[in-house]
């Protein structure tokens, strides 16, 4: 099998870029300018994952809408940014950038076709003033089907309901509990109550949309917020004026053939008019079959493969891309995803979808809660990982095939890093970590009613280990 690649200091193109950001400054990031994820549902938001969430004031709000981006807190830190600091909030970049020869994210963000090119505009604005993102990510409610083990109540009305009825599970950090989202300020809004932040939105849209490169809406499961609907609606009535408008929506796609068939309708008369650039949707499974049920709890995994299936045949100029939340449970079978998604490569790529490819998987490593990563596995399960990404690799796409079927090195490289960042784990937090996830598992079953160990028989000799530490 090929070696595995690597994206190093060794890139022109993101060697260029990351000269061009630290001629501002060491810490610069177009990102806090040019993208944002808006949880409408708690009034949170970030631009870029890696710095936790803050709360949007509903005052600023009310005098101008687009301060659910250009929040006063973030316009410190691009203040900070402009005059060669590095935000403290940023520190998953300056780490990967101290340490290793490797670009930090920050680097890959700024050089995104929704950042580079306002380049100039944004270091000669002033760090006072509004700005437009981009990339813009919104989750307008928490209602979801779903309650997957690593989620919350946060982005779950039904993980909500399981909390309420019997509190936080028995980890040390007592997970999901209420205090931990009250002290946040995270308790979501009900999707039936009203919503300043929804409001502020709707007030804000005709202007953000004319500006838009990517727009992306999460959850909850956003075909049960009628906002998702209201959106898909405006795009087939007011075509994007530049109409190079990339959109995504991030779907389980557990949803009944009433639901499926009328997202279908929407996103072909989207397709057929020509109203934006790509359409992607976003779909989440983290391994295979009966195990995959177990960690995403709700999920009839026949449904959504036939679900993925349909929308592949009907849709087809649609992408689909498998966000998978690569955790402890995902080793054992993750094989058989990649070859499933490999059949699906095969089937349905076409030079007439974006990309020329029918499906990605993003394989996404669990960084919270600590007690479901990877990290947590006794060391020989990080062999299961290297085979996996040689596997992706030995499915790569050869150079002669123009439809894209096999894996990208973007795909590969996913999985090469999942199975690093397993390698560096601490090892003085490991008796907590594993005491939480036996605890944690213990509770989900008595719970939902799952079985561990029969669900995950390789796993039962740790996760009985697990269960006799004491701390």
């Amino acid at each position: 099998m090929s070696r595995i690649k690597d994206i190093t200091n060794d890139n022109p193109f993101y060697t260029e870029n990351k000269e061009k950001l630290d001629k501002v400054g060491k810490g610069m990031c177009l990102a806090k300018w040019t993208q944002v994820t808006l949880q409408l549902q708690s009034g949170h938001n970030h631009s870029c994952h890696h710095p936790r969430t803050h709360k949007i004031s509903e005052k600023e709000i009310l005098r101008n809408p687009s301060a659910l981006h250009n929040t006063q807190y973030k316009k410190l830190r691009r203040r900070e940014m402009l005059t060669g600091k590095r935000p403290v909030e940023c520190d998953y970049c300056w780490n990967v950038e101290d340490n290793s020869n490797r670009f930090s994210d920050r680097v890959f963000k700024s050089s995104e076709s929704w950042s580079l090119p306002h380049f100039d505009e944004i270091v000669n604005q002033d760090w006072r003033e509004n700005y437009n993102p981009r990339y813009v990510e919104v989750a307008f409610s928490n209602a979801c089907n779903f309650k997957c083990s690593y989620c919350g109540p946060p982005y779950s009305s039904t993980w909500m309901q399981e909390i309420k009825q019997h509190g936080a599970y028995p980890t040390t950090d007592k997970f999901n509990g209420m205090e931990g989202m009250i002290a946040e300020n995270k308790v979501p809004i009900l999707h039936k109550d009203p919503n300043p932040y929804v409001d502020a939105f709707w007030k804000w849209w005709p202007d953000l949309y004319r500006d838009l490169h990517t727009f992306r809406i999460t959850g909850g499961e956003p075909m049960l917020a009628k906002d998702t609907w209201k959106v898909l609606d405006y795009i087939i009535d007011e075509p994007n004026p530049n109409r190079d408008l990339n959109f995504a929506i991030n779907s389980n796609l557990g949803l009944g053939d009433d639901m499926i068939d009328k997202l279908i309708g929407k996103i072909n008369k989207i397709e057929d008019e020509d109203r934006v650039n790509e359409f992607i949707i976003f779909t989440s499974v983290d391994t295979w079959g009966e195990q995959a049920e177990y960690i995403r709890n709700g999920l009839e995994f026949n449904r959504i493969w036939d679900n993925m299936n349909k929308v592949l045949e009907k849709c087809p100029r649609v992408n689909l891309t498998i966000m998978s939340t690569y955790n402890a449970l995902s080793v054992p079978n993750y094989d058989k995803l990649i070859k499933g998604v490999y059949d699906l490569k095969e089937k349905y790529g076409s030079n007439d979808r974006y990309w020329n490819s029918a499906i990605f998987l993003d394989s996404s490593y669990l960084r919270y809660p600590s007690h479901q990563t990877v990290q947590i596995l006794p060391q020989q399960w990080s062999n299961n990982i290297f085979k996996q990404a040689q596997l992706a690799d030995f499915l790569g796409v050869p150079n002669y095939d123009t439809k894209n079927i096999g894996y990208s090195d973007i795909e590969i490289q996913k999985l090469k890093r999942i199975y690093d960042w397993m390698m560096s784990a601490n090892q003085d937090q490991l008796k907590s970590q594993r005491y939480n996830f036996g605890k944690f598992f213990q509770e989900h079953d008595k719970r939902r009613g799952t079985d561990f160990c029969k669900t995950f028989p390789e796993l039962a000799d740790f996760y009985n280990e697990c269960l006799e530490i004491k701390l």
